[in-house]
């Protein structure tokens, strides 16, 4: 009972901060999901209530509730994300994106308090430094004058390569994540790598070994049709343009300090219990279809 006591307060968290922060579209699918999770809860509290334990038959299905409800709460999510892919983002109107579970889902290798402060705090920190600049650039061009376009070009770099990697960060990650890869990725690993074993390291040496802050990132390339491993310093020095990120690991210390203090290394490794390989096969399904020319 305490867990699913746990479980309704922590989706009941989500759900009122996405209200709250206006990341949720309007469907028949949110609004069942709401009448759903209000159902839920009035259940919880009835037997919450009662003097007598749980049976095991109303213990399960309060369980196969609550797998039900976060489903339809990653299905939203996923809907949200579909539905931004629909039309540009108007000049200073990028939104923090929510996450597709709750903030203690990916526990014990990164721990709720590190999720709540890196998304709602320092990627929110991105999107509110991506606005700005642009705003900030386009009345530049309405009043023709770039004093200051030096300034705003590289925030809006800083800011918006931060916003784009956080993006993909949390859903290439999922507390159902780890394994190896399956299917046409997992031969393309091998083929660009020689085998998942030696891919595994040369990533994890390149996360663990960029300078100061930044992101290790695996990226298909449709200039060489192959798959690259590169560093990022901060999110946007010294890495390359023409290249597709797929896989991507924050190792700024605001990702692992908390729980890792100055252990990157462990964190790395750790890390790979969550990979969402599912949602990275996707991104390389949809990279592939790029077409250039080899050069």
């Amino acid at each position: 009972m305490n867990e699913l006591n746990r479980f309704a307060a922590e989706m009941i968290e989500e759900w009122n901060r996405a209200c709250n922060l206006d990341q949720l579209p309007t469907s028949d699918e949110t609004s069942e999901y709401s009448e759903q999770l209000d159902e839920f809860l009035k259940q919880l509290e009835q037997h919450r209530n009662s003097s007598s334990l749980l049976d095991q038959q109303i213990a399960n299905h309060l369980q196969q509730q609550s797998v039900l409800l976060l489903q339809q709460w990653e299905s939203i999510v996923t809907q949200t994300d579909s539905q931004r892919n629909t039309s540009a983002v108007p000049i200073g109107g990028h939104k923090l994106p929510p996450l597709p579970y709750p903030y203690k889902a990916l526990e014990p290798y990164i721990n709720r308090r590190i999720m709540e402060l890196h998304h709602d705090k320092h990627h929110q920190s991105y999107v509110d430094g991506l606005n700005k600049a642009e705003k900030e650039m386009e009345k530049a061009r309405r009043t023709s004058d770039f004093s200051l376009i030096k300034h705003w070009e590289r925030e809006a770099a800083f800011h918006g390569a931060g916003h784009y990697l956080h993006t993909i960060f949390w859903n290439i990650m999922s507390p159902q994540g780890g394994g190896m890869p399956k299917g046409a990725l997992k031969a393309e690993i091998n083929s660009s790598f020689g085998s998942f074993d030696q891919f595994k390291r040369h990533f994890s040496e390149a996360a663990k070994n960029v300078e100061a802050s930044g992101w290790a990132i695996l990226v298909w390339s449709p200039r060489a049709h192959r798959l690259e491993i590169l560093q990022a310093e901060k999110h946007q020095n010294l890495s390359q343009w023409d290249v597709i990120p797929l896989l991507v690991l924050d190792v700024w210390e605001h990702a692992y300090y908390l729980q890792y203090e100055n252990n990157r290394g462990k964190y790395v490794d750790n890390w790979w219990n969550v990979v969402n390989w599912d949602e990275v096969e996707k991104r390389y399904n949809e990279a592939k279809k790029v077409k250039w020319k080899p050069f």
